[in-house]
């Protein structure tokens, strides 16, 4: 199995894990608890934790990432197709089992989508229960309610003053 590095980012309100191989980004996840760094730091972990950070603060809408999750051909084809839901946008189970060519594969979609590894960055966060709902996120209900609020705030141009 080749040797995977990991980082995390803290924002105000978040923590995250972020994994990579030499050259591409494997996992980000939401964590709790911060734990040791690996001693060696790929270039592609520092760009990932600059442009989580900055999608984070509202500063970047498109992330520039190489990505290699670890998946099935049709979880990969999931995960693809969750990269063209625009920022700011959700699309729901039924959506994605369509443009995947078969809307029997709904269940199987909503499945593949529980499994991405790379949140945010693979924006499962963008997908939707068919009646409006906010259906499961490995990342916390919370987390996904917080993520298309950020995204729907940048998106729609209403800045908050505190």
């Amino acid at each position: 199995m080749a040797e995977y590095f990991k980082t995390f980012l803290k924002t105000s309100d978040h923590l995250f894990k972020i994994e990579s191989d030499e050259t591409a980004i494997k996992a980000i996840s939401f964590v709790k608890e911060l734990e040791e760094p690996s001693e060696i730091q790929p270039q592609v972990l520092e760009i990932a934790k600059q442009q989580l950070g900055e999608f984070m603060e509202g500063k970047l809408q498109d992330f520039d990432l190489p990505l290699a999750p670890d998946g099935t051909d049709f979880q990969k084809k999931v995960w693809e197709l969750l990269c063209k839901i625009p920022y700011g946008k959700t699309w729901t189970y039924a959506d994605m089992a369509n443009r995947l060519g078969d809307p029997k594969v709904i269940r199987a979609a909503a499945s593949a989508n529980g499994k991405n590894p790379i949140a945010i960055v693979i924006p499962c966060h963008r997908v939707i229960g068919t009646n409006g709902s906010l259906t499961g996120y490995a990342g916390g209900l919370e987390n996904k309610r917080f993520l298309l609020d950020l995204e729907n705030r940048i998106a729609n141009g209403v800045v908050e003053l505190f």
